[in-house]
């Protein structure tokens, strides 16, 4: 008897990859990270891939969270939280750290611990510390689970603004003039390491720029025009992290360039021009998320000036070891050059973000773009490679 009508067993099925999105974090990018959540989730295949979405609280709590990408934009100029929409105030979740085992599970007090099933790749989109910077990559090695994005070092390095501008002068990119205060040096004499400033400023001019070393989405820097405000901004700075790195203000236009890893190596997008914003010093926060200011894409430039900048984007991505994607940010200099101010191995990636945006221009959709890193996540071993 033929048994071509019969109902399938749907053990017998393959299983649809299970993506784990994990958000939010412990570094002041959590609510633009929960933003960027949601529009990956909104993206991702729902017949190709399951999905397990699951938050960090400011505090360092995993908790399971709604897939309910509506609640995750911005609304009233405010970034929504992970325990806006987290299913639980009071269960964890807990990741495995057992490479033959790739089960999530979620407990709660008082509770059996209940499984979650396996997860074949995680998403992570935290930014800043405690997720971007190597700490997430290296605990999801230790768990054998592939990821999108960079490894270890290259998260570390694209994290700490220091260590990433020696990485780009080693390989012979050219960098602006910018000098570097640890928090031993502070400690240790806070009028030497200011004078240093002053100094650094004498060679350069002002305006400088005050960053924290190892943070993103402009958060925490200040351009600082003369000596009256430099101590307030370097107080901004060291809010968000003890390292601070400060940076001679270049003259020229910033320009940022999307790499993505493809089947046959990476490849860079068309570039974007990010013009000076009309209602803000600089590009900050604000300017970036808050206002939208849009950027230039394509970038007014010409074929040749497109092409050294694709060039260079990708070099930048290959001397830092990156995985996945990477946008690399550059000044373009009155002279014509091209200084790469630094790369970020995970980029702002909301709709309206200028990675995306680059990747659209270049004829990958915001949805293709979030299954090509998946696919490429799931092609690489975890270990060494």
């Amino acid at each position: 008897m033929s048994t071509e009508n019969l109902p399938q067993n749907p053990a017998a099925q393959p299983r649809k990859p299970r993506v784990a999105v994990v958000f939010g974090g412990r570094s002041s990018e959590h609510g633009i990270s929960t933003v960027t959540a949601g529009a990956v989730l909104g993206a991702i295949d729902r017949t190709k891939y399951d999905v397990l979405p699951i938050g960090i609280t400011r505090d360092g709590r995993w908790v399971l969270t709604a897939d309910e990408p509506q609640r995750m934009a911005i609304t009233d100029r405010r970034t929504p939280e992970v325990l806006d929409v987290a299913e639980s105030t009071e269960g964890g979740v807990v990741l495995p750290v057992d490479p033959a085992n790739r089960e999530v599970v979620y407990s709660e007090p008082g509770a059996v611990p209940k499984a979650l099933g396996e997860v074949d790749v995680v998403f992570p989109v935290l930014h800043g510390p405690f997720g971007e910077d190597g700490t997430l990559q290296g605990l999801l090695e230790l768990s054998g689970v592939p990821y999108v994005g960079s490894g270890v070092l290259a998260s570390a390095v694209g994290q700490d603004k220091d260590y990433m501008k020696r990485v780009f002068t080693s390989f012979e990119l050219k960098v602006g003039p910018y000098m570097v205060i640890r928090p031993r040096e502070w400690q240790r004499d806070e009028s030497a390491a200011r004078k240093r400033i002053v100094d650094f400023a004498g060679e350069h001019g002002w305006p400088l720029f005050v960053k924290p070393a190892r943070a993103g989405s402009s958060i925490g820097i200040t351009k600082v025009e003369d000596l009256s405000s430099l101590d307030e901004a370097i107080a901004e700075a060291q809010r968000h992290d003890p390292k601070i790195i400060v940076e001679a203000a270049l003259s020229g236009r910033e320009i940022e360039c999307g790499v993505l890893e493809f089947e046959d190596g990476p490849r860079a997008s068309v570039p974007a021009e990010i013009p000076p914003p009309s209602a803000h010093a600089y590009y900050d926060f604000d300017a970036k998320y808050i206002d939208s200011t849009p950027g230039v894409v394509p970038a007014p430039l010409t074929d040749e000036q497109t092409a050294e900048l694709q060039r260079l984007a990708v070099e930048a991505f290959e001397a830092a070891s990156c995985e996945g994607l990477v946008r690399a940010d550059f000044f373009l200099t009155d002279d014509g050059e091209f200084v790469i101010n630094e790369i970020n191995t995970l980029p702002g990636f909301t709709p309206i973000s200028m990675y995306p945006k680059m990747w659209e221009a270049s004829g990958v959709g915001y949805a293709e773009l979030v299954d090509r890193l998946i696919q490429a996540a799931l092609r690489r071993p975890t270990g060494l490679r």
